[in-house]
Formats: C-alpha cells, structure tokens, sequence
C-alpha cells in the first residue's frame, strides 16, 4: 500500500517503513528490520504490554505503559527527525 503523504508531499511520513520492517522481521531478519525501522521493536512491545495490562490489570501497569508510550514516542520522532536530517542533506 503507498504512502498518501509520501505521494502528495515527496517526504516519508513518520510510519514510513513500518510494513517492510514487520515482514522482514516476520521472516526472521531482525538487523534488516531494525535498520529499515528501528521503533517497530518498541511499538510491538507496547502492544504486547498493553494485552498484557487488559487482561492481568496489574497495580502499577498504567504507569508502565503511559512512560513506554512515551519512549516509543520518543524513538518515533528521533528516527523521523533523523531521516528528514539524510533526506535533506
């Protein structure tokens, strides 16, 4: 599926990646995926804590998920910032 952003604008979206990361990672090409898309690792990982806190409801699993949700977050922008910085150099 095209990016529409990449489409009408010329530059990747902050999600571009993330499908050829997942397949690659899905076929066990960890290091490819990490390079192509470095916050699919922590963007899975929030998933898997989220499921987790639904269906335990762990005391202090909120906290957990609102400061990983922050660093996903983070690495999300760092990694976009980063790409704009090579796309425009």
């Amino acid at each position: 599926m095209p990016c529409m952003y990449k489409k009408y604008l010329g530059i990747d979206c902050p999600g571009c990646g993330f499908q050829r990361a997942l397949v690659l990672l899905l076929k066990g090409e960890f290091s490819q995926s990490l390079a192509i898309y470095p916050p699919l690792i922590p963007i899975l990982l929030l998933l898997v804590l989220m499921i987790i806190q639904l269906i335990f409801n762990f005391k202090n699993g909120a906290l957990l998920l609102k400061y990983w949700f922050i660093f996903t977050a983070s690495v999300i922008v760092i990694h976009y910032i980063y790409k704009q910085i090579l796309f425009f150099a």
